[in-house]
Order: structure tokens, then C-alpha cells, then sequence
């Protein structure tokens, strides 16, 4: 008689990624989270969109990284609220227009052609749209009981 293993009596989770494909996305989570920590006393430099980032490479591969940075008293709420909501709150909104502003000033100072504020202009409008569009907070997500 043979012995099937469920995946819960597995030391490996379904879904994560091994090898080269592991490595990568540790080194790729690990400095968007050291790069989301840079922006939490550089005034300039975004916090959250590193730490989705790396929230993402983590639940790829390591449940421990991605529980720690999830469950975290400073960053958890927000990744949490991003993860179930798609929120982003109105001061990071804020912040991400502000800087985008003040990138595109630069492009355009720092540029000899139309071509590259134009271009960079129209991918920072896009974006902001999309930032914009999202939910400032989660009560603001229409929930829908079935």
C-alpha cells in the first residue's frame, strides 16, 4: 500500500516558487523592503509601493518573510488594506502627485527635446489616474454579501 502525502503534511507550500526563481525574488523582495525603509525618513522616496512590492516577492516565495512584513505593528495595516481593498490612502495620493510633479519639472528642466517630459508626462498622467481611482479607505470599498 502507498502512502499519499496531502499538501498540508508537505514541508513545501504549493504555489512557491524554488531554485533560481526563489533566489530572485528574495534579493527582489529584500530591496524593495530596504528601499521602502529609506522612504520612511527620506520625504521624497515612497514607503508603500516598495512594500507591496515586496510583499509580493515574498508570498511568492517565503510564508515567513510574508507573515512577518504582513503581521508588522507600523506596515501591516496598510499592506493589509491594500491587499484586501486596493486602498490607498488619500495622503499617499497626495504625496505620489506631489512627486510626480516635481519629477516631471526635472525632466522637463534637465531635457533638450519635447519628446521625453511628453512621454514621461503622459505614463505619470496614467498612473495617476489609476492611483487616484483607487479607494481612500477601505469603508469606501462596496461590499457586496451573497
Amino acid at each position: 500500500m502507498t502512502a499519499t502525502r496531502h499538501p498540508e503534511q508537505s514541508h513545501e507550500v504549493p504555489g512557491l516558487e524554488t531554485g533560481g526563481r526563489r533566489i530572485a525574488l528574495l534579493i527582489f523582495g529584500w530591496c524593495n523592503l530596504v528601499l521602502g525603509l529609506i522612504g520612511v525618513v527620506v520625504p521624497v522616496m515612497p514607503t508603500t509601493v516598495f512594500l507591496i512590492l515586496a510583499l509580493w516577492a515574498f508570498t511568492r516565495c517565503s510564508p515567513r518573510l510574508r507573515r512577518w512584513l504582513y503581521n508588522h505593528p507600523r506596515f501591516g495595516p496598510s499592506l493589509r488594506d491594500w491587499e484586501r481593498y486596493r486602498v490607498i490612502p488619500l495622503r499617499a495620493k497626495w504625496l505620489a502627485a506631489i512627486m510626480m510633479a516635481i519629477s516631471l519639472g526635472i525632466v522637463t528642466v534637465m531635457s533638450s527635446s519635447w519628446l521625453p517630459p511628453v512621454t514621461v508626462g503622459i505614463i505619470m498622467a496614467l498612473a495617476l489616474l489609476y492611483v487616484v481611482s483607487r479607494p481612500s479607505h477601505p469603508s469606501q470599498v462596496l461590499r457586496v454579501d451573497g
